[in-house]
């Protein structure tokens, strides 16, 4: 690593990044999504597993096969964004491992049953999940994570007869100020930290 990321970077990361309600109609296109991708795979996950499965939804056909699975708050200004990406978990990751581990031959026997897999797919998953958020900040675009959906229905509509899971999703796009709610407050170092 060459160094501290300079203040500006940092803000457009982190500090005056907010979660957006309200978009443009700038659109995504399929080559942003692409490089979205291809910066947020490198993040690290536990043995390379890499589970995240994300399903962009992007055409108005899509849209309107997800709109009814959201919740009230969280439908218009879904529907509003010019991608929406579903981040969803696969259960058989490990089917991937003599690609994604290839120092350890013998990965996928670690994995034997659902309940071994649940855990290293879910939290792995979420962590993709987390640094697509970063990425897609780094790439210029906002973002706008949320839970408010119906899990069994997306799966349903959208994963049925494959391994994969939905987690959460994020709207993408450009944010306008729409709905900008105030930051709310962060604990202090004291309320969420110990060093031992």
């Amino acid at each position: 690593m060459s160094g501290v990321l300079e203040s500006p970077a940092l803000d457009q990361l982190f500090r005056t990044a907010r979660t957006r309600n309200g978009w443009s109609d700038k659109p995504v296109s399929d080559e942003q999504v692409r490089q979205l991708y291809d910066l947020f795979k490198f993040g690290p996950t536990a043995v390379n597993s890499t589970p995240a499965r994300i399903l962009w939804i992007k055409s108005d056909a899509a849209k309107q096969r997800l709109a009814p699975l959201l919740s009230g708050n969280n439908r218009d200004k879904t529907m509003k964004a010019p991608v929406t990406a579903i981040v969803g978990y696969d259960m058989d990751f490990h089917e991937k491992l003599l690609k994604l581990f290839p120092n350890a031959p013998g990965a996928k026997d670690w994995f034997p049953t659902p309940e071994s897999r649940q855990e290293t797919a879910f939290r792995n998953g979420t962590l993709q999940g987390a640094y697509l958020i970063v990425a897609a900040r780094s790439l210029g675009l906002d973002t706008g994570p949320m839970s408010g959906f119906d899990n069994a229905g997306v799966d349903a509509e959208f994963f049925a007869g494959t391994s994969i899971k939905s987690n959460f999703i994020i709207a993408l796009g450009y944010g306008t100020d729409e709905n900008l709610f105030p930051r709310n407050p962060r604990l202090d170092f004291e309320e969420a930290n110990t060093i031992l």
